[in-house]
């Protein structure tokens, strides 16, 4: 038998995989990573060799410790694995000064990012692009829905009405709203379906990062976050972006149109948050960069005085 993910030793939705295994008679297994999660941490492992399978941990251990990522970013630091798309123009920019976004980017950027919202938890957006957009936020191909991930929305202040697409029902989605505990309308979400997560701080500054630990309680394991320029700034002055999808249109829109990123707080070069590039390509008429940001000290110097969003 070959598994991706060591096999779990407790009863928690169901019940000891490691008990299924012996029951089937299996003597050989081959796992990939070990389980992150604190009631395994090679658990598993021991009973099964302790009951004589043959085990070799550590098979294609990089490819299953990305296809876990996830589940490995909440059992060891609490919150989702998050990954932030932005989708501008060459310099930077995702909106003309009157507002206009549709389309910056072309079909084949558009299809890509469909695909990324079909492969996680949830897709996040703040309130301001919500406003703007009125997203839907499913992921679609050819005008078909494939699949809705959970929504969730930052909205400290309750500005997005219930009206809004993101709050529309749908059986099985959920939307989560991240508010500050004393905002108002929230009875109107409620009577929606949206379920309103309090999170600490106040209001236009909520502490994300409690924020992303509600959402890992809520079930949410990975999160696409889509916008806005406040929000993704937030995220990376936090340090909470674990990597980043930059899909660049050959447009200019000029120093008038909307920036893709809010404030930094980079006084210095040197405190800049730096990238490592992990590839990239052409996406139709466009560019993507896939990258992950680097931990450094110039990047924990912006985390200390990250504020938050909206």
């Amino acid at each position: 038998m070959a598994v991706t993910l060591e096999p779990c030793c407790f009863t928690g939705r169901t019940p000891p995989c490691t008990d299924a295994i012996l029951e089937a008679g299996i003597v050989r297994l081959a796992v990939g990573l070990r389980d992150p999660h604190v009631r395994v941490r090679g658990r598993g492992v021991r009973q099964l060799q302790a009951a004589g399978v043959e085990v070799t941990l550590g098979v294609l251990e990089d490819a299953c410790r990305e296809l876990h990522r996830g589940f490995s970013s909440v059992c060891e630091r609490g919150r989702p694995f998050v990954t932030l798309k932005l989708a501008t123009s060459l310099d930077g920019r995702i909106a003309t000064a009157s507002g206009e976004s549709r389309w910056i980017t072309g079909p084949e950027a558009r299809r890509f990012v469909h695909e990324l919202r079909r492969r996680v938890d949830g897709v996040m957006v703040g309130s301001g692009t919500a406003l703007a957009d009125d997203p839907d936020l499913s992921a679609r191909r050819d005008g078909r829905v494939l699949r809705r991930p959970a929504r969730v929305l930052l909205d400290s202040r309750l500005r997005v009405p219930a009206t809004a697409r993101l709050h529309a029902p749908f059986d099985g989605v959920q939307t989560f709203v991240l508010a500050a505990r004393k905002s108002r309308g929230r009875r109107a979400l409620l009577a929606a379906g949206s379920t309103l997560l309090d999170v600490p701080g106040r209001v236009g500054a909520l502490d994300l990062e409690c924020g992303l630990e509600l959402l890992a309680e809520a079930g949410l394991t990975s999160l696409l976050v889509e916008g806005g320029g406040g929000l993704a700034a937030a995220l990376l002055r936090a340090g909470l972006v674990d990597e980043l999808h930059w899909i660049l249109a050959p447009k200019l829109l000029g120093g008038d149109a909307q920036p893709a990123l809010g404030a930094l707080d980079v006084l210095h070069l040197a405190d800049a948050p730096a990238l490592e590039v992990l590839r990239t390509r052409a996406l139709g008429r466009d560019t993507h960069m896939h990258a992950r940001p680097k931990a450094t000290a110039s990047t924990r110097r912006l985390r200390s005085r990250a504020g938050a969003a909206r």
